[in-house]
């Protein structure tokens, strides 16, 4: 019987390890190409079975339309987000299949290392003694304890970076289109509207979905309505917060601090090693500039727990859908345009096309 065979796209050396070690049970021929998936490479999927991407791969209509031609009936997200697919353009030829939830507590944790490290100066302190600098002017920060810390998305991430919080015996509250009144008793925190989320918060971090509803949820028409000093945590997607407002607000003293994780054209640069060359993108390296802005490079995922259920969910995901025609994780089309299952074809006859 000829295997099934895995065209697997933005491969890096964790991921052959990772996907090695969990396709032991599976035994797909999986395909590991160093490049992301593109107009320019398409043409490699022509003798595969189903296509295995991540956030950075380009999957637009010309690329969805190729993927077609050449019989691909599945797309295999390795990611949570799906906003570099289009949709609209594999609706009814190619299912879209991703890990929902791969390790909600290494994303949380992430945020609140940042929010740590931004507060304390942990980083710069690092370099310091490096140097055998043991002055700690310029280092000083404020206790967390009764300040109040507002989350933007109360999904999975986000109540688990509430839990945290609440820890540190900080004020939380919360803002989320779908507020969850179970959660936020049993972790003691208080939907409130945005606006007084943005008046209230010394922390705002974002937790929430890209949306043309959330898009630019921080610019600088909400940076106003915020205290000034403020620390904004983003480990969500880079297009939540509007890059030039940010800067600007960051030079007037606005906004006291900023942890990133995403930028909103991070798929240039993100992953990839950059220290021998120039950073051409200027509003990056603007951020790069500020003592006050700390930036990693997407990881907030980069476990070895959260590695191993992508691994095994994705290889999972392909296996349900060529073995038992079932798709757990599949993306609707109409529920991410409507934002909701009623219109959802899959819920009413079991199949999105």
């Amino acid at each position: 019987m000829k295997k099934l065979r895995v065209a697997f796209f933005d491969a890096k050396p964790y991921d052959k390890d990772f996907f090695n070690e969990a396709n032991k049970k599976y035994g797909y021929d999986i395909r590991y190409f160093q490049s992301r998936l593109s107009e320019n490479n398409v043409i490699v999927t022509k003798d595969a079975d189903s296509v295995c991407s991540f956030v950075n791969d380009t999957i637009n209509k010309e690329v969805a339309d190729e993927l077609y031609n050449n019989g691909i009936t599945l797309i295999a997200l390795r990611s949570a987000g799906y906003n570099n697919v289009d949709l609209k353009a594999v609706f009814g030829r190619i299912h879209v299949v991703r890990v929902p939830a791969y390790s909600p507590n290494a994303v949380a944790e992430h945020t609140v290392g940042l929010m740590l490290s931004l507060n304390r100066k942990i980083h710069k302190a690092y370099y310091r003694t490096r140097d055998s600098n043991f002055n700690i002017n310029g280092l000083l920060g404020f206790d967390m304890a009764g300040k109040t810390a507002g989350i933007i998305g109360t999904g999975k991430i986000g109540i688990l970076v509430a839990k945290i919080l609440k820890g540190f015996d900080m004020n939380v509250i919360a803002y989320d289109k779908f507020p969850d009144r179970d959660n936020d008793k049993k972790y003691g925190f208080t939907y409130v509207t945005l606006d007084t989320l943005y008046k209230e918060s010394d922390i705002i971090t974002l937790h929430c979905p890209l949306t043309p509803e959330t898009m630019h949820i921080i610019d600088k028409s909400s940076v106003k309505k915020m205290k000034d000093g403020v620390m904004i945590i983003n480990t969500g997607r880079g297009k939540l917060i509007d890059t030039v407002d940010l800067i600007a607000a960051l030079k007037k003293g606005k906004v006291g601090s900023a942890g990133l994780d995403v930028y909103e054209e991070e798929s240039e640069y993100f992953f990839e090693d950059y220290s021998s060359t120039i950073i051409s993108d200027d509003v990056l390296a603007r951020l790069l500039t500020f003592p006050n802005v700390l930036i990693t490079s997407h990881q907030g995922f980069f476990t070895k727990e959260a590695l191993r259920n992508i691994a095994e969910t994705t290889l999972n995901n392909i296996k349900l859908y060529f073995e038992d025609n079932k798709l757990p994780n599949e993306i609707c089309y109409r529920c991410s345009e409507y934002g909701s299952k009623e219109h959802c074809r899959k819920e009413r006859t079991g199949s999105c096309f």
